[in-house]
């Protein structure tokens, strides 16, 4: 057992006026399976080239291992996976990549091809096979999940499980809960370490968050009492003061020293008063600086004239002479939210832009609603650029209720001035979703749309769903998210 040090991290990129960590402190042991969350563009992954030395900063980060990043860069993907493994650990042992690799269920044929053949999974599986198989390292796990099926998911949490020491970036719940004992995260004004899950985790977060809530709204509730009680403090003492150089309705002389003794009590107490709504105020700043927004937003969704909005007999989709899929029956209704799924090549992103309306070949019958308006949600974000303003106008969509959901989804207006091609991977997801909810629509089509998008948007996402309830088909692997929005699930099966 070793620990990674940090002591009073702080860095910025080069011509940023926002540090991304400033005088950050924590420690962590080298044997956890450590989680690793926090929103997009908090910090993630620059933290991660932090400790392999990629940028400078100030403070200090102290280790006794040396680090390792997957995804490993393969830079000839041509060459055979045995090649790669060697490239990756030059004195491993082969009984221990078959060891490995048996755990993940790759059969030993796969080292002998070339490694831009193999699939997502596999490629997933080979690097992680290899950078395991070094001894006193330190794995850094970047987003493993991103592109593979449920299944592959499952045997890889599984496999992670059996390990130890490690970072594992992943914004998929069940993931994380099946193999993580520790959780890192980057909060809106800190960093923390706590043991447990990721579930954990986030029960504390919503008890702490439940409390601060609370106390904020009784805090805000003693400022406006105080405040009020101040103001009358104030004018009983402005009317004390008049009344100094004043007589009585006798005709009497006004004792003016017990004027000025009734008007410095007055003084006291507003001072008194003034202290506390301070006090209160101070203590009001303390609270919420790590609640995620919570705001509630109005989305509707276009109303079909018939039940049934799409419907599919015996549809086979075609590439050439090959099938992409098998046979598919099945149809849309309105109000539904249909998880389509199946291992990946089962043919789902293509099923999905038939059903857009790309032309495609097929064999069977599909018949689409007459005048049926669908907003679809691409893996692809290449195609992203320009201001957020010009990409509202162009879509034809409400500005204002466009940029407050991707304020709930947590872009600092900051962001709004940016060229969107900047913007990171789950960023620009956020973007394609929050266009989508905005658009006036009969059915929403979305094909992967979590990939990237950070574990608490993800909640957020769901949340809003399903407080809209549109009719949606959708493709996803987030467990979690599929299990809370599905009304009904297809299965496709390769062939």
């Amino acid at each position: 057992m070793s620990l990674i040090q940090v002591s009073k991290l702080t860095f910025a990129y080069e011509g940023s006026y926002d540090p991304i960590f400033e005088n950050v402190s924590f420690q962590i042991d080298t044997n956890w399976k450590l989680g690793f969350t926090g929103r997009n563009g908090r910090g993630k992954t620059t933290f991660l080239n932090l400790l392999l030395g990629k940028h400078e900063y100030e403070g200090t980060i102290s280790a006794s291992v040396e680090f390792d990043y997957f995804p490993f860069q393969v830079k000839d993907r041509g060459r055979m996976a045995i090649e790669v493994v060697e490239d990756i650990a030059p004195d491993y042992e082969h009984w221990k990549l078959m060891r490995e690799l048996n755990l993940l269920q790759v059969g030993e044929d796969v080292l002998y091809r070339s490694f831009e053949t193999l699939s997502n999974g596999e490629q997933t599986k080979m690097l992680l096979a290899a950078l395991f198989l070094k001894d006193n390292h330190f794995l850094l796990i970047d987003e493993p999940t991103n592109h593979l099926d449920m299944e592959a998911r499952e045997l890889v949490s599984q496999y992670l499980r059996g390990k130890e020491g490690y970072i594992l970036v992943s914004h998929d719940r069940a993931f994380l809960d099946n193999c993580v004992d520790h959780i890192l995260s980057i909060n809106r004004t800190d960093i923390t370490v706590q043991r447990g899950n990721f579930s954990d985790w986030w029960e504390n977060k919503k008890r702490q968050d439940n409390f601060e809530l609370a106390e904020n709204d009784k805090l805000k509730k003693d400022i406006k009492r105080l405040s009020e009680a101040a103001k009358r403090t104030s004018n009983w003492s402005d009317e004390v003061e008049k009344s100094k150089n004043g007589t009585l309705n006798s005709g009497s002389k006004i004792d003016k020293g017990y004027v000025g003794h009734k008007a410095a009590k007055m003084m006291q107490r507003s001072k008194s008063i003034e202290s506390r709504q301070s006090d209160a105020i101070e203590e009001k700043s303390r609270l919420l600086k790590n609640v995620e927004s919570a705001d509630s937003l109005k989305l509707t969704q276009l109303h079909y004239h018939k039940n049934r909005l799409v419907e599919l007999d015996r549809v086979s989709i075609y590439y050439g002479e090959t099938p992409a899929t098998g046979e598919i029956n099945f149809d849309i209704e309105r109000g539904e939210r249909i998880a389509l799924s199946g291992r990946n090549g089962s043919g789902k992103s293509s099923l999905l832009k038939l059903i857009c309306g790309e032309e495609l070949k097929y064999t069977g019958t599909m018949r689409r609603g007459s005048g049926l308006v669908v907003s679809y949600v691409s893996q692809d974000t290449s195609h992203l650029n320009g201001s957020l303003s010009q990409y509202a106008r162009d879509y034809g969509i409400d500005e204002s209720l466009f940029k407050s959901i991707l304020r709930k989804l947590d872009f600092s207006r900051v962001q709004f001035e940016k060229d969107i091609s900047a913007y990171s991977g789950g960023q620009k997801k956020k973007v394609l979703i929050a266009r989508s909810l905005c658009e006036q629509a009969h059915l929403h089509v979305w094909d992967e749309p979590l990939n990237f998008i950070d574990v608490i948007s993800r909640m957020q996402i769901e949340q809003l769903l399903l407080d809209y309830a549109p009719t949606l088909l959708f493709v996803e692997h987030d467990r979690e998210f599929t299990n809370a929005i599905a009304t009904e699930r297809i299965e496709l099966s390769n062939g």
